[in-house]
């Protein structure tokens, strides 16, 4: 195993090998402890029909049914929101993941005329177009601030759905669905992932599906694997401490390094980075 490779899997908590009912129980207790600690009433996820917020949210509304179960001094819930942009795509596949979930309760915030005037006034400030790329991080952005306006209103916390093989790649938008106050599926895999949500008796087809940000307009429904030009098996090779091509994993720590801002806090005067 590469020194590099073993830092990465330490820093990211990923494991070789994982155990699917004591992952779920684990993870479930994490919610449930922290959300009674937090003196907060339930949770806040938004749902998109892909794998990682379909197990992300099963996990919160199994926590919050517990505690429910368990104590009657008050009540938490569990917020799913919808945050299509316009119509999506894969909307079958949402709805899919919601009936599996069976969410306290589900709201839908359509997104799309809160970046439309976000990208009118930055063109008006600037008098220059902003590219789709960065519409892509924008419309990311939005979807996180609709959930916080929600956890805000309610008094709940936003559920985020960072695992390894995203966190390793920073295959996410800084402040946007990298943005939350809990993270259940941290330092899973993708392939573990999917683990989790077999034990669940979750539909094939939300854990079969090709994982995708769809985020820009001019590649819409573009498989993560091609944007990132890594598989997910790949990373999930490296991550779970396997032997794997050293092309492949020269490619994984220099994007590791290279995002290593987003997966840390603002830096400041006395920080080390400076020394």
């Amino acid at each position: 195993m590469l020194v590099n490779q073993e830092k990465i899997m330490a820093d990211l908590h990923s494991k070789a090998k994982i155990n699917a009912e004591e992952e779920i129980k684990a993870r479930v207790q994490f919610l449930k402890d922290y959300v009674v600690k937090s003196g907060t009433n339930g949770f806040v996820l938004g749902i998109s029909g892909g794998q990682d917020s379909t197990l992300a949210g099963k996990l919160t509304q199994m926590a919050v049914d517990e505690l429910n179960e368990e104590q009657k001094e008050k009540t938490y819930q569990f917020f799913a929101m919808r945050l299509p942009y316009g119509e999506q795509l894969d909307e079958e596949d949402a709805q899919a993941a919601l009936n599996f979930i069976k969410p306290s309760n589900q709201l839908t915030i359509n997104i799309k005329p809160a970046v439309q005037a976000s990208i009118a006034s930055f063109t008006k400030a600037t008098n220059e177009q902003m590219s789709l790329f960065v519409q892509g991080n924008t419309k990311a952005r939005e979807r996180m601030k609709a959930q916080y306006d929600v956890g805000a209103h309610y008094g709940c916390l936003v559920v985020g759905t960072d695992h390894a093989a995203e966190a390793v790649t920073g295959f996410f938008t800084k402040y946007g669905d990298g943005a939350c106050d809990i993270a259940p599926l941290f330092g899973l895999t993708k392939r573990q992932g999917k683990e989790l949500l077999i034990h669940l008796n979750a539909p094939e087809k939300l854990y079969l599906k090709a994982p995708t940000a769809d985020l820009e307009d001019d590649k819409p429904g573009i498989p993560d694997e091609v944007a990132l030009g890594i598989t997910y098996d790949q990373l999930d090779d490296y991550l779970e401490g396997k032997d794997v091509d050293k092309t492949i994993a020269t490619q994984i720590e220099r994007r590791y390094k290279m995002t290593e801002h987003k997966r840390n806090q603002p830096v400041v005067l006395s920080d080390s980075w400076w020394k």
